[in-house]
């Protein structure tokens, strides 16, 4: 039925701890959302690649898997579905399938439904541990990033452990880590395109912060929210993002820079997923430049 990737059954691979960690933070929710998820998105490629008589592709697998870590773990199931239709629909299959879509399934899906759903999808939070049964609670706790915005710091050894609130998969930070380290190891991730990201977004963010135009510490703000997440996970995704190694460099910082604008001095307290889709938006520009830069070069 699926059409072997070996690429993106090393990325489901490295997300399998992230899934077992997360269902220990907010149980059957988790569950509940990923069979809806990858049911809705499954079927939504079949339909297509139906009429193409083509089988699906393996890295349908890899979206649904992304864009359920990226949900608040009280998403209503419908708005989930509604999100990963969208996904594969508008933001890959239109384009004429795998290897052909200019922006990140996962991430226009869940940008979809952030702006449709903004109060699902901003305060849609559990208190995380001991597999869901703490309940939901918006009130008493808060994320990170809402946490900094209101003038406190949280305490890095909370954010390491990643028994803070935020979307499904983000705070698995360890996990995140590891997970970058086999996908670099594979080759199946660039490495570039993660240190160009982590790079500029810490270099910006120290320089607004020792300067007093901020009130966030760069490694406070690096460890909270889906940074690392969608660093690891989407900014190395090898359709939508450059391709060219000093491209890939470029694009890292597009992110990194975009990250830090759109948190700091926007009404959005993430940014991530406008940042993604503003790399999109000028990967093939920057390959291009890269590519120049290199000819030059070599001149």
């Amino acid at each position: 039925m699926f059409q072997k990737q070996v690429m993106m059954r090393r990325v489901i691979y490295s997300l399998i701890p992230i899934f077992l960690f997360s269902i220990y933070l907010y149980g059957w929710r988790v569950l509940a959302i990923a069979a809806v998820v990858f049911a809705a998105g499954i079927l939504t490629e079949y339909l297509f690649m139906k009429q193409r008589k083509q089988k699906v592709s393996e890295a349908v697998l890899v979206s649904c898997a992304l864009y359920t870590l990226s949900m608040p773990p009280m998403v209503p199931l419908w708005i989930a579905a509604i999100g990963i239709i969208f996904a594969i629909l508008f933001g890959k299959s239109i384009y004429g399938g795998f290897g052909r879509n200019v922006f990140n399934p996962a991430i226009t899906g869940r940008l979809f439904i952030y702006i449709t759903f903004p109060t699902v999808m901003t305060g849609g939070w559990m208190l995380p541990g001991n597999f869901g049964t703490l309940g939901a609670d918006a009130v008493t706790s808060a994320t990170p990033l809402e946490m900094m915005r209101a003038g406190n710091i949280p305490p890095l050894m909370d954010l390491l452990s990643g028994l803070r609130m935020g979307a499904i998969g983000e705070s698995a930070i360890i996990l995140i880590v590891l997970a970058a380290v086999y996908l670099i190891y594979t080759k199946t991730a660039s490495w570039k395109s993660i240190l160009s990201t982590v790079l500029s977004f810490l270099v910006l963010q120290s320089v607004l912060f020792y300067s007093g135009v901020i009130t966030a510490p760069p490694l406070e703000s690096l460890l909270s929210g889906s940074i690392l997440f969608i660093v690891v996970f989407m900014v190395t995704d090898p359709i939508s993002s450059a391709k060219k190694p000093l491209g890939q460099v470029f694009y890292g910082i597009v992110v990194g820079v975009s990250l830090v604008l759109i948190r700091d001095f926007s009404l959005f307290p993430e940014g991530s997923s406008f940042a993604i889709l503003m790399g999109n938006m000028f990967a093939p520009l920057l390959d291009e430049l890269a590519g120049k830069l290199k000819k030059k070069a070599v001149k």
